[in-house]
C-alpha cells in the first residue's frame, strides 16, 4: 500500500484473532467486539465514514446506503461466498468495488449438506430427543426407522462448486445417482450425472433435493409450485440462502406430511426460525454453521483481506464481484 493515512476499515462482525491482528497491524480498523449485527443505520455511517467495509452475510447494504450523499466507502469486501446481503447493481453504478470469498469454504458446505442429507434421511434429531428425553426404552428393530441413500437419486439445484462438492461426496460415497439443474450444462465431472431441464423436474426426480442457488431475488428460486412437485418420501436440504426457496410452501408441506423431512442450515429472516420448524421432529436444524469450522473461517477473513490489499494496492482483486 502507498504511505501516508492508513486506509480506515470497519470490520461488522468478530473474526478469528489472527485476521483482525493481521487487519489490525495493515489498517485505521474499527471492529465490532460485541459480535452483534449492526443495525441499518450503523451500516449506512460506516459506508460515510471509512474507506472500506469489511460485511458478512448478516449486513444487509442497501441501494440508499451506497447512493448516499457523503458515501466514503470504495470497496467492499463481504466474508462470504454470497453476496445477496449487498445490492450489487447500485454497488456497480456507485463504482463501489464489491468482492466476496469463494473456494476456501466448498468443502466444509458441501461436508455440512452430506451432514443434514444423512441426519434427515436417518431421522436423526427424533433419535436423540428421544433419548435426551428419556423416551428411549433400549434397542428396537421397527421403531425410529430411517431412510437408507445408497443408491437413490439425488437432485442438486445449483451445480457450482459447492453443488459439486456435495454430489461428488454422495456419489463416490454413497452411491447415489445424480440428477441436476444448473442454467447451463456442466462439462468433465468427476462423477455420473444427468442434467435436467428444469426445478421442477430435477425434484420430482430426486429422494433428496439439495439447494445450491443464490438467495437475493424478489421471489425464491425454489417455488412452492416446485415443492409440491416432491414425492411424499423424499427430503430437502438447504445449505444455500434462506430465501433461495420458499420457507412458508416447504413448512406447508411437511406439516401436511407431503414430503418426508428436511436439513437446514439456513433461513428466510435469520436468526428467526419459524415455530414451526422448530416444533417438527422429521427437521434437522442447524444455526448457519455450513462453512463453521477454524480454518474455513481463517481463510474466509483472510481472503478478503487480501482482496482489501488488493484495492488500496491498485491490483487485481483475487475474487472481485464488482
Amino acid at each position: 500500500m502507498n504511505g501516508g493515512a492508513r486506509p480506515s476499515l470497519l470490520v461488522t462482525r468478530r473474526l478469528p484473532a489472527p485476521v483482525e491482528e493481521r487487519l489490525e497491524a495493515a489498517y485505521d480498523a474499527t471492529f465490532n467486539r460485541d459480535d452483534r449485527p449492526l443495525s441499518p443505520e450503523a451500516l449506512a455511517a460506516a459506508l460515510c465514514s471509512h474507506d472500506a467495509v469489511m460485511p458478512t452475510v448478516s449486513d444487509a447494504i442497501t441501494a440508499d446506503m451506497l447512493r448516499a450523499g457523503g458515501r466514503r466507502a470504495r470497496i467492499i469486501a463481504n466474508v462470504g461466498v454470497g453476496v445477496s446481503n449487498i445490492d450489487v447493481d447500485a454497488a456497480a453504478q456507485a463504482g463501489v468495488a464489491v468482492s466476496n470469498t469463494p473456494d476456501v469454504l466448498t468443502d466444509a458446505t458441501a461436508d455440512t449438506a452430506l451432514l443434514l442429507i444423512l441426519a434427515a434421511t436417518r431421522r436423526a434429531y427424533a433419535a436423540e430427543k428421544r433419548l435426551r428425553d428419556g423416551r428411549w426404552d433400549g434397542f428396537s428393530i421397527v421403531e425410529g426407522l430411517g431412510r437408507s441413500i445408497q443408491g437413490k437419486v439425488l437432485g442438486i439445484i445449483g451445480m457450482g462448486r459447492i453443488g459439486r462438492a456435495t454430489a461428488a461426496r454422495a456419489a463416490a460415497g454413497f452411491g447415489m445417482e445424480i440428477v441436476y439443474y444448473n442454467r447451463s450444462e456442466i462439462g468433465d465431472l468427476p462423477f455420473a450425472a444427468r442434467r435436467l431441464e428444469s426445478i421442477g423436474a430435477v425434484m420430482a426426480a430426486a429422494d433428496v433435493v439439495s439447494i445450491h442457488v443464490p438467495g437475493g431475488g424478489a421471489t425464491p428460486l425454489v417455488t412452492a409450485e416446485h415443492i409440491a412437485r416432491m414425492k411424499p418420501d423424499a427430503y430437502l436440504v438447504n445449505t444455500a440462502r434462506g430465501d433461495s426457496l420458499d420457507q412458508a410452501a416447504l413448512i406447508a408441506a411437511l406439516s401436511e406430511g407431503r414430503i418426508a423431512g428436511a436439513g437446514l442450515d439456513v433461513f428466510a429472516k435469520e436468526p428467526e426460525v419459524p415455530e414451526a420448524l422448530r416444533a417438527m421432529e422429521n427437521v434437522t436444524l442447524l444455526p448457519h454453521i455450513g462453512s463453521a469450522t477454524r480454518e474455513v473461517r481463517e481463510a474466509m477473513g483472510h481472503l478478503a483481506a487480501d482482496n482489501i490489499d488488493a484495492f488500496f494496492a491498485g491490483a487485481a482483486l483475487p475474487s472481485r464481484v464488482v
